[in-house]
């Protein structure tokens, strides 16, 4: 049995954290260090991501049983869930499956609704470099630019860039896969599934991911919710304002 790769940093109640599409657990450590004066906190490699082991298969059912096998690899009972994105979906569908295992669910900036695919310029940039021809990350850049015009997501591609050799550059993810079941990315929630636990959801102000369309569709899977909006900041909220960020999930967690 493969376990996910994780950092853990803290002392307390476990708080395990869930990235993003293209993401890794590399990307909270900032976020986490701060989390960590007060809970464990997990900051995990979804599967095909990160450090975390490659597979075929890419789906949320095998991502939720992944976080099922690490919860009880680690000997956890009951944990605080917060995932971003993809992350979050991963880890509403776990709070709805596994409820006796959540604690209390955080969401960051995605509901539980089907999203068409929109993350085709994306993999055009990161399969036009042919890493037998890169000397350097400039290069990579450079490249990405020719499809990515956004600097801030140029750099988060980039920081899943690694030297595989002396000589030779390579991706953590495991692009292949990402590729060929990135229809996978956008599927919502099964209907009919319900969270009756306390569920946090934060939308970027500036971010299209939660309308309020989406509303009734939150409500009738998970009836305890709360929603707050992070001003200044995307979908990238966490990394854009991360103090509010912080202190509304902080909030959220230690009001019993």
């Amino acid at each position: 049995m493969n376990i996910l790769n994780a950092v853990v940093l803290g002392e307390g109640e476990p708080l395990l954290i869930l990235h993003g599409f293209f993401g890794m657990g590399d990307n909270w450590k900032t976020l986490a260090n701060k989390f960590s004066k007060n809970y464990r906190v997990h900051i995990i490699d979804q599967r095909n991501h990160g450090r975390s082991f490659h597979a075929d298969d890419f789906t949320y059912d095998l991502m939720v049983e992944d976080l099922l096998n690490y919860v009880h690899f680690h000997h956890l009972k009951k944990v605080y869930l917060l995932g971003h994105s993809m992350g979050g979906k991963t880890a509403m569908l776990f709070a709805v499956t596994y409820p006796e295992h959540v604690k209390k669910l955080i969401i960051a900036d995605i509901a539980p609704k089907f999203y068409p695919q929109h993350h085709q310029f994306i993999l055009k940039a990161l399969h036009a470099v042919d890493f037998t021809e890169i000397k350097s990350r400039n290069e990579i850049d450079v490249i990405f630019k020719e499809y990515i015009p956004e600097i801030g997501i140029r750099l988060f591609l980039l920081k899943n860039v690694y030297r595989k050799t002396k000589d030779t550059f390579a991706y953590r993810f495991n692009l292949d896969s990402l590729t060929e079941n990135i229809e996978e990315i956008g599927m919502a929630l099964p209907t009919m599934t319900l969270f009756e636990g306390e569920a946090l959801f934060l939308k970027g102000k500036n971010s299209d991911y939660i309308s309020q369309n989406d509303m009734a569709l939150i409500n009738a899977h998970f009836p305890n919710n709360k929603i707050v909006t992070i001003k200044n900041a995307g979908h990238w909220l966490h990394a854009e304002n991360p103090n509010d960020f912080y202190d509304n999930v902080v909030s959220f967690l230690e009001n019993h």
